[in-house]
């Protein structure tokens, strides 16, 4: 039987941090309880952090359920076709009160040949910055794994990896092995390959609130890094009520939607599309039903859904596999 199609929203699977604070309430409507939240899981398959439908006529589903009753519906047919029924990849809204850890995602093959999983490849969207925010993304020149090792027993690690300061609206494309940390003060949208594997490098000598230090991952993450410099800032142009392309990589394509207006949508049912609305309001109408968006919104499009009209004042990222 197939399911019925309609634009699919599911409960946020909420995450506390060390790092984490209070601004994925404020500034996003989550329905957070902790001081200390770090993350919101919009989209997930991960195990033991899979996503529930919450809305409409499949409410209190699970994404790898309604997947598994109609895969190339949900997923598309070339997106099955590809991956069968995984959903691939992983949407996340993080907020950074502290830094993060110093951390790198393995490749492909690596995390195959170790975990049995994806690799790790992935893209953060700065929806809101402090002043003076910054991230850190690979090093300041090439490097080697004795230069690292020295940097790291020494403590001063951060002397040679690349510091940037960063604003709203900025876009880091990180590729696996690219040594990485969110900064202080800062919102992020995150889009990646559906993985939960990190090596953790440093973590600033933190403790937790039993003065546990976290696990840190040295070795496994030496043969992950890249060493060399890597260009991780994408510059995007913001056409109004179209389809700005930011990010097209083998694993998702992203592109920005300043949305004022109209936008006609029409798709060819190969694969799901993902819009993250990251500011303003929105409504989506299809089949004679509206549908109403907000900022901290994620909306899973089903790919059998091919023609809907966007309608209003926002900001959205729409993610698909190209």
């Amino acid at each position: 039987m197939m399911i019925k199609i309609y634009p699919l929203q599911f409960a946020p699977i909420l995450k506390e941090r060390i790092w984490g604070g209070e601004k994925l309430k404020t500034v996003l409507n989550k329905p957070i309880s902790s001081k200390i939240t770090g993350e919101s899981w919009e989209l997930s398959t991960v195990e033991g952090d899979v996503s529930v439908v919450a809305n409409g006529e499949l409410k209190g589903k699970s994404l790898t359920e309604i997947i598994d009753e109609s895969p190339n519906e949900i997923l598309g047919t070339a997106v099955h076709a590809r991956f069968g029924k995984q959903f691939p990849l992983l949407f996340k809204y993080l907020d950074a009160r502290e830094d993060l850890s110093i951390q790198v995602h393995p490749n492909d093959e690596l995390a195959k040949k170790r975990h049995n999983s994806f690799g790790k490849t992935e893209m953060w969207y700065i929806m809101q910055a402090d002043e003076d925010a910054r991230i850190i993304v690979g090093f300041k020149e090439k490097s080697n794994s004795n230069e690292y090792l020295e940097n790291l027993k020494n403590k001063t690690l951060l002397s040679i990896l690349d510091d940037v300061k960063v604003k709203e609206g900025d876009v880091f494309f990180l590729e696996t092995g690219t040594v990485h940390a969110i900064g202080a003060g800062l919102v992020v949208a995150e889009i990646q390959q559906t993985s939960d594997i990190t090596y953790r490098i440093y973590d600033f000598d933190r403790v937790d609130a039993q003065g546990n230090t976290r696990e840190l991952h040295v070795d496994l993450a030496l043969e992950a890094i890249n060493y060399d410099r890597v260009d991780t800032y994408r510059a995007y142009s913001k056409e109004t009520n179209q389809s700005n392309e930011i990010v097209d990589c083998p694993y998702f394509t992203t592109n920005f939607i300043p949305l004022d207006g109209i936008d006609a949508v029409n798709k060819k049912g190969d694969s799901f599309t993902v819009y993250m609305c990251i500011d303003g309001e929105f409504e989506l109408e299809y089949n004679e039903v509206t549908s109403k968006y907000k900022k901290g919104d994620t909306i899973l499009i089903p790919a059998a859904m091919n023609n809907y009209v966007l309608n209003g004042k926002a900001s959205i990222l729409e993610i698909y596999i190209s």
